[in-house]
């Protein structure tokens, strides 16, 4: 047990070293596309209409039928010229505005296919001669539709829980040898039905996935057409083949399967299990970014080793519940095949983390870095499962050991260090019945852990990485264009007939220092409201500045400051003063938050 420990603690030791080395030299990279740049830039004001519309993202998108929308200032939608690539450029895609467009603020939804095969969307404004109110209510959505994003996530975790049980017991049988294998056949053809039914629903809805569109559109046949062009469509349907393949072939094999020899067995097993997770590895993440090919393989190895870990130990459990007893050897061989699955998901895991999150500031201020806190916690939790099971199995080895008397050189289980080979001499003895209860017991909660794990695997692969999520941030902060501009909404009613109304003010671009001033006041009907007198100040009641008058005239229909200094960030109180008539006047405060 002494040597188990030590083990244990070498083994934290190493990937706390690995995990702040490859932290602490993470370069820029990403995974899901995001957007770096708009031209028109987010919140421009531009004199005439211009003649494309340009979304550059960080890396190579896919277009979809429907991937941009563009609405005009009354939220109607505007027919626009195709979207393509630009030329040379698959990460930056345009489209072509009408000859005459109307003056106000246009809204452009985007949709499009990220290179790891993941849509990803958004909307942008910009404005042409002046900017004008928008209904937040009539503002489009660029989201998918919400039942086919369900069915769809409901079929991919369907589809990873079926691939670790059917690859884990694969891989019990093949390397454990357990005396039969007739309990393992049901939970085998369930797991291998559910990854068939599984796959064909992920394929019928990865058109409707993609485009957002209802669950109906997944018979639609030029829909299937469509996914059946892209990589994301080809892999899946490699995998209903390779399954369908495999089981042709084991029953066919099947009157002389228990002959089959070990040497020939185990790498099928093998080549089997690599060519159906490339079908996964291939099409998420480590598809796309930096160093893709390592990625790839990192991910594939990461796949195979939870399979043979977590699929694994339901193979035991099914075994020891419905075998009474169970041969020392078999938990022998199934603690190295543990102990090499934690190995490698340990050192494939420290570099997909590295890889996904970039940086320390991504673990806690991103999704992706906060989904993978809660699965690094189940990991704790699911090893410190794995060492009951192992206490377990290493009493159950030495009651089962032959000579009683003899120190015989007992194997440790379950996580513990490589294990020498079994004796020979004499036929491997049964484990004691009643210490396979408690075994038994250990490697169920093992299990109901391993299940939370492949659950927050599952939700990793469809969350943005963190490296993502800090690049969008980071390139929407430093765009070429004009950073976005800060739109407050003020309401306003004076208490006389027809006093009601609202201001609309915008600070551009929102940040410390030079910002432009515009505040267009709407009437109680909608529509913009003429009033003889607009006040417009600032104060910043932490550090006692201000009011600053941002000293707004009239333009004609709206009004203005072209320069107004704001000294430093912070929670601002906005000061707004409508006069509608000679004697009636309301002024009425909002915050607006300044950011350097």
């Amino acid at each position: 047990m002494r040597d188990g420990h030590r083990w244990v603690r070498r083994l934290t030791l190493l990937c706390a070293g690995l995990l702040l080395s490859l932290l602490g030299t993470a370069a820029p990279a990403s995974a899901h596309a995001a957007l770096r740049e708009t031209d028109p830039a987010d919140g421009t004001v531009l004199r005439t209409a211009p003649r494309h519309v340009t979304l550059t993202f960080t890396e190579s998108v896919g277009l979809l039928t429907d991937s941009f929308r563009l609405y005009d200032p009354d939220n109607r939608r505007v027919r626009t010229g195709p979207a393509d690539h630009a030329p040379g450029r698959s990460d930056t895609a345009r489209f072509s505005l009408p000859a005459k467009a109307a003056k106000g603020t246009y809204t452009v939804a985007w949709r499009v296919v990220s290179a790891d095969s993941h849509p990803v969307s958004g909307a942008f404004t910009f404005s042409v001669g002046n900017r004008t109110a928008t209904t937040p209510s009539a503002a489009p959505d660029a989201a998918g539709d919400p039942a086919t994003t369900a069915l769809y996530n409901i079929a991919r975790y369907l589809a990873y829980l079926a691939a670790a049980l059917l690859l884990g017991a694969a891989a019990f049988v093949a390397y454990c040898r357990p005396s039969t294998s007739a309990p393992l056949r049901a939970p085998a053809l369930a797991a291998t039905g559910t990854l068939l039914a599984a796959t064909a629903a992920l394929l019928l809805l990865r058109g409707p996935y993609e485009e957002g569109t209802s669950p109906s559109d997944a018979l639609s046949l030029s829909a299937l057409t469509h996914t059946l062009t892209t990589r994301p469509g080809e892999l899946l349907l490699a995998r209903l083949v390779l399954l369908l393949m495999a089981g042709t072939v084991t029953v066919l094999l099947r009157p002389r399967r228990e002959r089959l020899p070990r040497r020939v067995v185990l790498p099928a097993v093998a080549v089997f299990s690599v060519v159906l997770s490339l079908t996964w590895s291939a099409a998420e993440h480590a598809s796309a970014g930096i160093q893709v090919p390592l990625a790839i393989t990192s991910a594939t190895l990461h796949l195979l080793a939870m399979a043979a870990w977590l699929g694994g130990l339901a193979a035991l459990l099914r075994t020891l519940h419905r075998t009474p007893r169970v041969s020392a050897t078999v938990l022998v061989r199934f603690s190295r095949l543990a102990f090499a699955s934690v190995t490698v998901l340990v050192v494939t895991g420290v570099y997909q983390s590295w890889r996904g999150l970039g940086s320390w500031q991504a673990l806690t201020g991103t999704t992706y870095g906060r989904t993978l806190l809660a699965k690094l916690a189940a990991v704790t939790a699911l090893l410190l499962a794995a060492a009951c099971s192992r206490t377990w199995t290493t009493r159950l080895v030495r009651a089962a050991a032959p000579g009683a008397t003899a120190p015989a050189r007992v194997p440790e289980p379950a996580t513990g260090p490589p294990l020498p080979p079994e004796p020979e001499a004499s036929p491997p003895a049964p484990a004691p019945a009643a210490s396979v209860h408690l075994l038994r017991r250990s490697v169920l909660a093992e299990a109901a852990v391993g299940v939370v794990v492949l659950v927050l695997t599952t939700l990793l692969t469809s969350t943005v990485p963190g490296r993502a999520a800090t690049e969008a941030a980071t390139e929407d902060a430093v765009t070429t264009g004009v950073p976005a501009a800060s739109v407050v909404t003020v309401p306003f009613d004076v208490g006389a007939s027809g006093g009601r109304g609202t201001v609309q003010i915008t600070l551009d671009p929102g940040r410390v220092g030079r910002n432009s001033v515009q505040a267009v006041v709407y009437g109680p009907d909608g529509g913009l409201s003429a009033v003889p007198e607009l006040r417009l100040s600032l104060t910043l009641p932490a550090q006692r500045v201000g009011p600053l008058d941002t000293k707004v005239t009239d333009r004609g229909g709206y009004w203005a400051a072209d320069s107004f200094d704001l000294p430093m960030p912070g929670t601002w109180t906005m000061k707004v003063t409508v006069r509608v008539s000679e004697v009636d006047q309301v002024t009425v405060s909002r915050t607006v938050r300044v950011t350097r």
